[in-house]
Order: C-alpha cells, then sequence, then structure tokens
C-alpha cells in the first residue's frame, strides 16, 4: 500500500485517526500484512490486550472502540502498524480484507529504551 492511499484512509475525526495521521505524515514508517484473517479473532485478542494495558495504567487511543467495531464487523481484516520516526508513538490499523476502508485504529505511546553507552 502506498503512503498516500494509506494516508486516505485516515479520514476519521477520532483522536486515534487524528493523531495516526499526522504520525504518518511526519514520515513514520508503517506496515500493512498481507493475509487477512477474521474479525472476531482480533477482537478476542486486542480485548485482552486492552484490559492488560489498562492494568499497567495505560489508556490506549480508540482501542476500545476498536474492539467494539471488530466485534460488530463480519468479515476478514488485515492489521497494519504505523510507527513514529522517533519510535515514541505506535498506532495499529485494522483494514477490511481489500484494504479500501479503515474499520478502526487504535494507538498508544512505546516504551523508552535506553541506548547502551558508547
Amino acid at each position: 500500500m502506498e503512503r498516500h492511499e494509506l494516508e486516505s484512509l485516515l479520514t476519521g475525526d477520532d483522536e486515534a485517526s487524528v493523531t495516526a495521521l499526522a504520525t504518518l505524515r511526519s514520515g513514520a514508517t508503517y506496515w500493512v500484512g498481507d493475509r487477512a484473517q477474521p474479525a472476531g479473532q482480533h477482537a478476542g485478542v486486542f480485548n485482552h490486550r486492552l484490559q492488560r494495558m489498562r492494568m499497567h495504567g495505560l489508556e490506549p487511543l480508540g482501542l476500545d472502540r476498536a474492539v467494539q467495531l471488530l466485534r460488530d464487523h463480519d468479515g476478514l481484516i488485515r492489521t497494519g502498524l504505523i510507527d513514529s520516526p522517533d519510535r515514541t508513538w505506535t498506532t495499529l490499523l485494522f483494514l477490511t480484507e481489500d484494504t479500501n476502508t479503515l474499520l478502526a485504529c487504535a494507538g498508544w505511546p512505546l516504551p523508552l529504551i535506553a541506548k547502551p553507552p558508547l
């Protein structure tokens, strides 16, 4: 998927979509998977991850909404990622099987990893 195609899908006014678009336009790296899987499988996995993040005091942008939208979607989906250039933020994308529609996205900060001394 070309960058401009992904940008054109990030049209939502929710905070996760707005942040994802800004991150992508800032030169972020991105990836969209080739394999599609049932939305229900992703809903279960990411509901569990949401609960684990909350246990650790992290409230990811849009993940609660994404889980609900995945539960309501009957088809296959593809996932993707957008990682900020400074590696401080990641966005998870849920796209229809044909990648023509963004179903949902969610984002959260990445843990800072200390660089080893030179």
